[in-house]
C-alpha cells in the first residue's frame, strides 16, 4: 500500500460538479492499494497516518517542532484512493499500473483502510471520496507539508523526506 500525506487548510472532491466532501485543516490522504497488500497493511497504515507528527506545538515556548499529530490539532481527514501511486514508468513513456490490485480486490482493501482510519479516529472527522470515479481534487496546502509512505508486509515505511519551504535569511538581497 501507498500513501501520500498532504498536510493542508482545506481540502475537497467534487464528482461531476457535485461536492462529495470537504475538509478544513487536517490531511489530504491520496491511498492506494497494491497486488500483494492484506488486511494488515492496510490497518498498519492507517495507524501510522494517525500518529504521523506534522505540526508544531505552538503552546511551548520555544515551540516544538514536529511533535503534533492530526488528532491532537482536532484535524480531519480527507481519504481519496488514487491507484496512479503504484504507477511505473520503467520503460518508455507510458505508465504501467501492473502494481496495482485488481478492482474488488483493491475497492475491499481501499474501504477496509477508510473504515479502520475512522475507527481509531473520529468517524465525523473521516470524509472520502468516491472509489473507481474521476474526482476533482483540490486542496490548500499548508507548508507545504507531504509524506509519501508505503507499507510492505504489515511494515511502514517512508519514502521521502518532508517538503519544507524555509524563510528566506534575513537581508538576503540588501
Amino acid at each position: 500500500m501507498r500513501t501520500v500525506l498532504q498536510r493542508v487548510k482545506s481540502a475537497s472532491v467534487t464528482v461531476d460538479g457535485e461536492l462529495v466532501s470537504k475538509i478544513g485543516k487536517g490531511l489530504l490522504v491520496l491511498a492506494a492499494i497494491s497486488k500483494d497488500d492484506t488486511e494488515k497493511d492496510v490497518e498498519s497504515m492507517a495507524g501510522k497516518i494517525l500518529k504521523a507528527k506534522l505540526w508544531d506545538d505552538e503552546e511551548t515556548d520555544p515551540p516544538g517542532r514536529w511533535k503534533k499529530g492530526v488528532a491532537d490539532t482536532g484535524g480531519e481527514l480527507l481519504c481519496v484512493s488514487q491507484f496512479t501511486l503504484l504507477a511505473s514508468m520503467k520503460k518508455g513513456n507510458k505508465p504501467d499500473f501492473h502494481q496495482s490490485a485488481s478492482g474488488l480486490k483493491a475497492k475491499t482493501l481501499y474501504q477496509a483502510f477508510f473504515k479502520k482510519v475512522q475507527d481509531l479516529y473520529e468517524p465525523d472527522k473521516v470524509k472520502d471520496g468516491i472509489f473507481a470515479a474521476m474526482m476533482d481534487v483540490a486542496l490548500v496546502n499548508d507548508g507545504p507539508v507531504g509524506i509519501d509512505y508505503t507499507c510492505l508486509d504489515g511494515e511502514v515505511q517512508p519514502r521521502s523526506s518532508l517538503a519544507v519551504i524555509l524563510p528566506p535569511p534575513p537581508n538576503l538581497f540588501d
